[in-house]
């Protein structure tokens, strides 16, 4: 089993990968393959909804998406880490969330989601509601630990005191290997969910 961990921090080695790397120790324990890709430091434009991606199976603009889309299709779960600005995601990781999940036709049933959060004070919940919701419409289960998935920490290295915050990222983890272990085996036994075909409705007439 594989798990992509995506860092969207500017900072490689900041409080969102301590906390990312704190889950990859549990990850490595339970016998599941990570990856980490640093996108935070990367020019990464939104998307201009221009519908290449509907007719290519790609984004149009040839970077960083979709480099991980080939990573995303193979993963068994995803993992998205992000700082809080102005109570935010980074601007950065949310245009590259839009276009890697709208771009990417892979099907994302049952690939477990978690989003975690670093802060130094404030906006931790607003950007795990914000994160999730890309896994909620993809009909991807959500990841959940003993508190919302949050560390504490301003100066890089700061959330290692994070005693309960780094906690939380070890419960997250082994709640989630659980879970995608889980729905391997209900894979096996029972297949994926009927699906039915779309059925999209319009406000206006």
């Amino acid at each position: 089993m594989k798990v992509l961990m995506i860092n969207g921090s500017p900072r490689a080695n900041g409080n969102t990968a301590l906390a990312l790397k704190e889950m990859e120790k549990v990850f490595a324990e339970e016998g599941i393959e990570t990856e980490i890709l640093h996108i935070g430091n990367q020019a990464v434009r939104g998307c201009i909804a221009c519908g290449s991606c509907a007719k290519n199976g790609k984004c149009v603009f040839d970077d960083a998406v979709n480099a991980a889309a080939e990573k995303f299709r193979e993963c068994d779960g995803l993992v998205v880490g992000s700082p809080v600005y102005y109570a935010s995601a980074n601007a950065t990781l949310v245009a590259f969330l839009d276009r890697l999940f709208y771009s990417c036709h892979c099907d994302k049933t049952m690939k477990v989601g978690a989003a975690v959060a670093a802060a130094r004070r404030g906006g931790l919940s607003a950007t795990y509601d914000e994160l999730n919701k890309y896994f909620t419409i993809s009909g991807m289960p959500v990841a959940s630990s003993q508190y919302w998935n949050s560390v504490h920490g301003a100066a890089p290295g700061e959330a290692e005191q994070d005693l309960e915050g780094m906690q939380t990222m070890r419960t997250l983890a082994r709640n989630m290997a659980f879970l995608m272990k889980s729905i391997a085996l209900g894979k096996k036994e029972y297949g994926l969910p009927e699906k039915e075909p779309g059925c999209k409705t319009n406000f206006i007439r």
